[in-house]
């Protein structure tokens, strides 16, 4: 499994790389696509080839807009578990850090110490000073993330298009406030 993408940094923590994707995380995609409890929030299950869009938007993201969500590697495997971070979409209620892992990889703080580090590139090498996760109000899992990271609800709101049915909770934190949390997790 390649460590190093073009389109972008390398994040490592303790137990994690982060990285833009590359056309290797292929599979991992299909297989999270296809995991239907860690999709019951993201949108369902999609085919491979709907995922082979998927991926290339994240990739497209990285290349258009300079950040975009980062494949999740576990550093003792290898292992492609997920992804974590910055995303933007048109429509969006604002930036946002997201999060949708693997259920085999979900319940070992891995979203936790990904997320960390996402915000931490989207505060300091992003610029962004606000940073939100829209979260399905029936999803105590992410919420449960998103308040242990210091975000709380902003508001509610709507999607855009092909979510646009969808009313979600908005948890957010401006970057001060990340700031002020981040001294929790050194």
């Amino acid at each position: 499994m390649p460590y190093d993408s073009p389109l972008g940094p390398t994040l490592e923590t303790e137990r994690l790389i982060l990285r833009p994707p590359v056309d290797a995380d292929f599979d991992g995609f299909c297989a999270f696509h296809a995991d239907e409890k860690a999709m019951t929030y993201l949108g369902g299950l999609s085919s491979p080839p709907v995922v082979w869009r998927i991926m290339r938007t994240i990739a497209g993201s990285w290349a258009l807009d300079g950040f975009g969500m980062f494949s999740v590697i576990e550093k003792s495997t290898g292992r492609w578990i997920g992804r974590i971070g910055p995303l933007h979409p048109h429509g969006w209620p604002d930036r946002e850090v997201g999060w949708g892992l693997l259920t085999e990889a979900q319940g070992q703080g891995y979203a936790k110490e990904a997320a960390i580090a996402s915000m931490d590139f989207a505060c300091d090498g992003l610029g962004w000073d606000m940073i939100i996760h829209t979260i399905n109000p029936g999803n105590q899992p992410s919420a449960k993330l998103a308040e242990a990271l210091g975000s709380y609800i902003m508001r509610q709101a709507r999607l855009p298009d092909p979510y646009a049915d969808q009313v979600v909770d908005v948890w957010g934190q401006s970057r001060d406030e990340w700031r002020e949390n981040r001294k929790k997790f050194v």
